[in-house]
């Protein structure tokens, strides 16, 4: 009877042994599979961080040579308006100048004129 009851235990202890190296080999491929989707699922982040990165660069590139475009563009306007501005006041200067200058030729004249008259005696 001794017999027969550790011949039942070894049998039950070699069985669950097996069941329990199939149920740590069952784990194992589970824990691999987390890991490997843990893996993967890290990969896509990466690569979707990558793509996000490159997209806001090109973006903020984009805006840097719009913003450079729209500064030469005001500064262009600014030189051609001080352009303009300047050519306005020289042509002020030329018309006052002038204008001057007949006025100066009024009183010269005016002055000859009183200085024959009191040169003839009238």
């Amino acid at each position: 009877m001794k017999k027969s009851i550790l011949s039942v235990a070894l049998i039950i202890a070699l069985g669950s042994t097996f069941i329990s190296c199939r149920d740590v080999k069952e784990k194992s491929e589970s824990a691999a599979d987390a890991v490997e989707n843990a893996a993967e699922a890290t990969g896509d982040a990466i690569e979707k961080t990558v793509d996000d990165t490159g997209k806001a660069l090109d973006h903020a590139a984009d805006e840097a040579g719009e913003a450079i475009d729209n500064a030469m563009d005001a500064t262009g306007e600014a030189i051609d308006d001080a352009v303009d501005k300047t050519g306005e006041m020289v042509d002020d200067t030329g018309d006052a100048i002038e204008e001057a200058a007949d006025d100066t030729k009024e009183a010269v004249k005016k002055a000859a004129d009183k200085t024959n008259d009191a040169i003839q005696g009238e």
